[in-house]
């Protein structure tokens, strides 16, 4: 009887767990992961988890949507210890996982309930948490995800219903970083300074070819990351992940899958590119690692959420075992950005923007064998993915090179009647001063030329880039670099560059930045001519201009010979005065408003 009474003892915590477990099912596998649950469902089964485990979870609003629905994170800290900067100084590292961004990609949400639920309440995963901190957003895009429709994602293998790509406006947050347009991204900004994340994730589902993998992500380690960091992400923490999904039972690829030619994988992987925009390139600025984790969209839901609960426990596994390095590789990485406003640096060049440089690396592809044919409908050539495994040693286009870059000032001033730009490194909260007289001096600037804007939106906007959606695409054109003596009225902007946030600025406001203010259209008023010549005033001072210059006069005549359009245009043959005249330059077109500044000595600055 004894020996009965000390198995049923000894059995107790098992019996105990499984029960904890089956009474603590999340949504999505008390539906066998048919479905996902709502905004409404997703918070109280939170409310419920935070209730039963108040020392441990901790829910938080940290801002609004666009339609007015609360935006929150979850919390997951020993102790009771909930404050950011309590947190900070205890130098427990912080994790920061961000779902639902593109709200029909929900798997990260229904992953990050059920590795709570086992942090907190089963406790099989409760050492996740010996020294780190958890925190995510379950539901990002809250507008976007409550838009629900079996027909949102039309390359997605369930749930049943899913979101929408974008938010309330139909903006797409991962696009509105840098640029800060939704009132999401406001909000998401003030809380990441507020808890300044040692590592960020951002939950994803991948678009594209057909493979074997399940689980992908890629971490940035370019030549814009901070070099000890690059080293431990390749060194330490990808190579980890990897195997520990793979054991898992799932298969990962420690790299994003995009093919160079979608018919044709046999040609090999593509190489991608992170611009500020998106999170993890955002996170660049920030001088945190990111890590964009892309779950494959043919897989069964029950895969795609399990996939990714296995690589955020992973990462947790790393974070904690490595969590007085992470801290002082970010801290580190923050005294480099804000050394950047040193000047002058001898030949100190910022990357703003990175490419491939033709150079590739034999990759291991885990694909599925296929077939190639014309196809009949579109006329283009059409692949068919069989389920038959196909191994095989591709290049990937994996070399970086430094595309654009720019030594960078001391400083930046702005013109204040610029709101619009300098909102945006407000909403930053990048620090900045204010004069407080008018000032006249000598500054380096550009002058623009040769720009094309995008003729259909993206974003909201007609960017000098060629956005995503076809049409006539954005083309930046050139920006000459010259010095020359500005006045700024009083109240106008100075952005120093010795703070952490040094990259924010650089990028912002170096025109050819891939998200400047340029690109983006927020200076757009720079290229349009305002004052304009009659005809019959330019007929005369065409004249007067050939008398005067008989080099002006020769360089007319060889347009009129070698440019047929413009000499059939009489319009763009008595333009060609005007902008060989000085009430043309009095127009400023292409002038950039903004100063780069080598030294800050004789501004008048605010206190």
């Amino acid at each position: 009887m004894l020996a009965l009474a000390s198995l049923i003892f000894a059995a107790a915590p098992l019996l105990q767990a499984q029960q904890s477990k089956s009474d603590w099912l999340t949504p999505a596998e008390k539906s066998d992961y048919r479905t996902t649950p709502d905004y409404a469902e997703t918070m109280a089964y939170l409310q419920r988890v935070a209730s039963a485990a108040p020392n441990t979870v901790q829910i938080e609003k940290f801002g609004e949507t666009g339609e007015g629905r609360d935006l929150d994170i979850v919390i997951a800290s020993k102790d009771s210890v909930f404050d950011p900067s309590a947190i900070h100084a205890a130098h427990r590292p912080v994790v920061l996982v961000q779902n639902s961004i593109h709200a029909g990609e929900m798997d990260g949400k229904d992953s990050c309930l059920a590795l709570l639920r086992d942090m907190v309440i089963t406790k099989t995963q409760q050492h996740l948490l010996d020294d780190a901190v958890f925190v995510f957003i379950p539901i990002y895009n809250a507008d976007g995800h409550e838009q629900r429709s079996k027909y949102n994602r039309i390359n997605q293998n369930g749930p049943e219903e899913m979101g929408w790509r974008a938010n309330g406006t139909n903006l797409n947050l991962n696009r509105d970083y840098l640029k800060a347009d939704a009132p999401e991204t406001r909000a998401f900004l003030k809380m990441f300074h507020e808890w300044l994340p040692d590592f960020f994730v951002d939950d994803h589902v991948t678009d594209g070819a057909d493979y074997q993998y399940d689980v992908t992500f890629t971490i940035d380690d370019g030549p814009n990351i901070y070099g000890p960091t690059a080293r431990w992400i390749d060194d330490t923490v990808t190579p980890y992940l990897t195997k520990s999904v793979d054991d898992s039972g799932h298969l990962a690829s420690p790299t994003y899958i995009t093919l160079i030619d979608d018919t044709d994988p046999a040609k090999g992987l593509a190489f991608n590119d992170n611009p500020p925009r998106f999170s993890t390139g955002y996170m660049i600025l920030e001088n945190r690692p990111g890590m964009l984790v892309e779950l494959h969209m043919l897989k069964d839901y029950k895969t795609r959420v399990t996939g990714n609960y296995e690589i955020l426990r992973a990462l947790m596994e790393v974070v904690n075992r490595d969590a007085a390095k992470l801290i002082q590789l970010n801290a580190d990485a923050d005294a480099d950005a804000s050394r950047l406003g040193a000047h002058p640096l001898s030949n100190v060049q910022f990357p703003l923007s990175v490419a491939w440089n033709g150079q590739t690396t034999p990759f291991l592809f885990r694909g599925y064998k296929y077939t190639r044919q014309l196809s009949e409908v579109s006329g283009a050539m059409w692949i068919s993915y069989s389920h038959e495994p196909w191994d095989v040693s591709l290049p990937l286009a994996s070399g970086f090179k430094v595309a654009a870059s720019t030594v960078p000032p001391a400083a930046y001033i702005i013109p204040r009647q610029w709101t619009h730009v300098i909102d945006v490194l407000s909403a930053h909260q990048v620090q900045m001063q204010r004069t407080t007289a008018e000032w006249s001096g000598q500054v380096e600037t550009y002058h623009c030329n040769g720009m094309q804007w995008q003729g259909p939106p993206f974003e909201g906007r007609h960017p000098l880039f060629p956005g995503e959606g076809g049409g006539q695409p954005g083309k930046f054109g050139s920006c000459e670099f010259v010095t020359k003596t500005m006045t700024y009225p009083a109240g106008s902007v100075v952005v120093p560059l010795n703070q952490r946030l040094s990259k924010v600025v650089i990028e912002w406001l170096e025109p050819q930045g891939p998200d400047s203010a340029v690109a983006w259209g927020f200076f757009d008023p720079s290229f349009e001519q305002k004052e304009y010549g009659e005809a019959y005033v330019l007929e005369k001072l065409s004249r007067e201009m050939m008398e005067k210059d008989p080099k002006l006069k020769a360089e007319f005549e060889r347009k009129i010979e070698n440019d047929p359009p413009f000499a059939a245009n009489p319009s763009e043959r008595l333009e060609f005065f005007y902008e060989h005249s000085p009430w043309y330059a009095a127009n400023h077109v292409g002038d950039y408003p903004v100063g780069r500044l080598t030294k800050l000595d004789g501004l008048p600055l605010e206190k």
